[in-house]
């Protein structure tokens, strides 16, 4: 917000920020699940660092260097020290995968209060090159008419998902006792992110979103009503999956994922491009409505502005 420079304004996956005198463009983004780190230090730190690669692509950019902040409790605990040394193993193979040096950080111990500490949190700050800004992409369904894809596989992972703490009610400390995190395949994760990379060098996509927390409706609900769109649109969906029931479809927080829209002419250079990443059509953009259909069965179906009222007043119902 600095400045004249920014390009995409917070609230999306990433930020923009133009470099002048230049065509280029430096995103950057903040990422980080307590949750996820609580339940296995090593892969939960993996998948932050993931995530916000995946952030940085949804906007066009590279992912190129990163920085964080770990917090932790006492490190005279052995526990807490054991996940200390795992999160930072795992921030490094997933670094290693993405090229993305470390070039910067700070350790926050002690933070805790009667011997009652802090999850385990790294949190990733990731910036990202942008070659030419014109090519800046943002989520947010933008035309009506648009083919809605999905790059990336959706598995079951609901164990220690956000679905399990809000909807069926499990606590943290249920979740670090019998959660498991997703299981990150990273050159899977390296695939997607290159293949949206490549559409959108190509010109060929509209929108990018990374799925992420709450699952793939979550991540459409938030393409229709996105905060960067001036006019929201809704979505006619239709998934289908002959192993997965409807709730793991809809909410399962499998990594690896990027929603995706493009014109309709287009399609055929898209599935080309997409040829080496796992690629489905899901859907397309309408007007008013979100509608989701789930192994043929209508699972959902409500007005867009009816689900941007409840986005957006959420924190609110939560503290009244």
């Amino acid at each position: 917000m600095v400045r004249t420079n920014t390009a995409v304004l917070p609230g999306g996956d990433a930020g923009v920020v133009r470099v002048k005198e230049t065509r280029r463009a430096v995103s950057m983004c903040l990422d980080g699940n307590g949750r996820y780190a609580a339940v296995n230090p090593k892969e939960g730190a993996k998948l932050i660092v993931a995530e916000a690669a995946r952030n940085n692509v949804c906007v066009g950019g590279k992912p190129i260097a990163v920085t964080n902040c770990l917090n932790f409790a006492s490190p005279e605990r052995p526990k807490i020290m054991w996940a200390f040394s795992e999160v930072v193993d795992g921030i490094k193979e997933a670094c290693e995968m993405f090229e993305t040096p470390v070039i910067s950080g700070n350790v926050s111990f002690y933070n805790e209060t009667d011997g009652d500490g802090v999850l385990p949190t790294p949190t990733i700050g990731m910036v990202g090159l942008v070659e030419d800004a014109r090519k800046i992409i943002s989520q947010g369904f933008k035309n009506e008419g648009d083919i809605i894809a999905l790059l990336g596989t959706t598995n079951d992972d609901l164990s220690a998902s956000e679905f399990a703490q809000t909807i069926l009610g499990y606590t943290t400390n249920e979740l670090i006792e019998i959660g498991e995190v997703p299981k990150l395949d990273l050159e899977l994760e390296k695939k997607v992110q290159d293949t949206c990379l490549e559409l959108n060098c190509l010109g060929l996509i509209n929108s990018a979103h990374d799925c992420s927390d709450g699952g793939l409706a979550v991540a459409i609900a938030e393409n229709c009503f996105s905060s960067l769109n001036n006019t929201p649109n809704g979505a006619d969906i239709e998934l289908s999956n002959d192993v997965l029931d409807a709730t793991t479809q809809l909410f399962s927080e499998s990594p690896s994922r990027i929603l995706i829209t493009f014109p309709n002419e287009n399609l055929d250079k898209v599935v080309d491009a997409a040829q080496n990443c796992p690629f489905e059509t899901i859907g397309r953009v309408t007007n008013e409505h979100l509608n989701i259909v789930v192994n043929g069965n209508p699972e959902i179906s409500e007005s867009i502005s009816n689900l941007q009222d409840i986005w957006k007043t959420s924190l609110t119902n939560k503290l009244n």
